[in-house]
């Protein structure tokens, strides 16, 4: 993999099923969550309907998936153009370092301005230095805290 060709980036198709669900599996084992597969199954249909606000693209090598951006398009009430909420992004760990999880954000980046979206945000946790190194490339981090109340 040391000389891994340059990624195709784009929208996630039915036949990536079996590509992203391994993928997620991984992103979810990283962050020590257990995603129900009712949520796992709803999320993935989220992101085949046009109609809904949740998307995916896929960093492809060779006809093989190594990543993935699950984002949400939303309103918000700061302005007038929708949002883009990066909210999962995985690569996996053999393929990190080559340039996926930029071109992924480049790609996002890009239909930012084609889309007329306002902005462009994302979450890590604050220990995650090897995402933060990517992500100060693009950004420095806002210095917001987040805080986060779950229904019992």
């Amino acid at each position: 993999m040391a000389g891994m060709a340059q990624p195709l980036i784009r929208p996630a198709l039915p036949s990536d099923a079996p590509a992203w669900r391994s993928l997620w599996r991984g992103y979810c084992e990283f962050y020590g969550t257990n995603v129900p597969d009712q949520v796992t199954s709803r999320t993935w249909a989220r992101i085949l309907d046009p109609d809904s606000g949740t998307m995916c693209i896929v960093a492809e090598v060779d006809g093989q998936v190594y990543g993935f951006a699950n984002c949400v398009i939303h309103e918000n009430t700061w302005e007038l153009q929708p949002v883009c909420y990066l909210e999962d992004l995985f690569v996996v760990p053999s393929a990190r370092g080559k340039g996926l999880g930029r071109a992924l954000i480049e790609w996002l980046h890009n239909a930012m301005r084609a889309e007329g979206w306002s902005r462009l945000y994302w979450s890590t946790r604050e220990d995650n230095a090897h995402a933060r190194r990517l992500y100060d490339r693009f950004t420095q981090a806002d210095g917001f805290v987040r805080y986060v109340l779950k229904q019992k």
